[in-house]
């Protein structure tokens, strides 16, 4: 019997939905998912895995025009996924206006199957999806362009079924009981930027970087321990705050959902230390996982 295997990219602006589609598509939380853009800094592969097929899944920062290090990293990230990718899935909002044409330049040249997925027509009329339908044909003619709702789970159904259809014929490039290339310790790290991100206002999340410096595995419980690095002391106190009451409350939601995810009590402490201007500093960026 035949097997299909490859690689799919899933690339947009930040918000359009990205993250919330390979979550659905993968049916595994892969990805954080919160309100403000830019969520996704790094690329994270999330895999399907059934007896005559492998998709492998690459959640891809939201495309910007970079402004420091750290964006200009992500921004790498993205273009690599182009280069690899079997079939492209470009995710864009349907109240979204899409000007960064470096990207769809990068997006006309793959020889790949290209699909259009524009996310959230549940907030749109009917005049404004088919609009929509018709700026993308002329933009980017792509193979094919589906309406869906990530969130309500929405025709994704109609993606997948894309996928299949385009996905080429190859063993499979991982073990087949693998969902993902990142380590535990990565989505541990993920799911307390997540807690930052919806506790905390303007530039303190997109300031701030996890480091998980240990994990012990003991019989009845993990232990935790992790650094939140900022780049001012001023963010440093706000992240604290009055008496260490913010951080215990970003300890307290982040512990209830790594041990949903480990499956296991655990036990974490947090310390904030500061780099100043570390989304600047390629060594910086490099020990953090972010360049090559």
């Amino acid at each position: 019997m035949s097997h299909k295997a490859g690689f799919v990219s899933i690339v947009g602006k930040p918000n359009a939905g990205k993250s919330t589609l390979m979550n659905a598509l993968v049916g595994e939380k892969m990805s954080i998912i919160t309100p403000k853009a830019q969520t996704t800094r790094h690329r994270i592969i999330g895999i399907v895995n059934e007896e005559e097929y492998q998709i492998i899944f690459s959640d891809t920062p939201g495309v910007i025009k970079p402004k420091y290090g750290l964006q200009e990293s992500m921004m790498g990230m993205v273009n690599e996924s182009l280069v690899d990718a079997d079939i492209v899935l470009l995710v864009t909002d349907i109240n979204e206006r899409f000007d960064e044409n470096d990207i769809l330049e990068k997006i006309k040249k793959t020889s790949s199957p290209i699909a259009v997925v524009i996310n959230k027509i549940d907030t749109s009329t009917q005049e404004e999806v088919e609009a929509k339908i018709e700026y993308w044909k002329e933009t980017l003619n792509p193979e094919v362009i589906f309406g869906t709702s990530a969130l309500h789970d929405y025709n994704v159904d109609a993606v997948m079924n894309f996928i299949l259809d385009k996905l080429p014929e190859h063993p499979a490039y991982y073990e087949k009981d693998t969902l993902t290339d990142r380590n535990e310790r990565f989505f541990v790290s993920e799911i307390i930027r997540e807690k930052i991100f919806k506790l905390y206002q303007k530039e303190i999340p997109y300031s701030t970087e996890i480091i998980i410096t240990a994990f012990k595995e003991e019989e009845n419980i993990n232990r935790i321990s992790a650094e939140i690095i900022v780049e001012r002391d001023s963010q440093k106190n706000i992240l604290i705050g009055p008496g260490g009451q913010m951080l215990k409350k970003v300890g307290t939601y982040a512990r209830k959902d790594i041990e949903e995810f480990l499956q296991k009590k655990i036990f974490l402490e947090m310390f904030v230390k500061v780099i100043p201007d570390w989304r600047n500093r390629k060594n910086y960026l490099k020990s953090f996982g972010y360049e090559d």
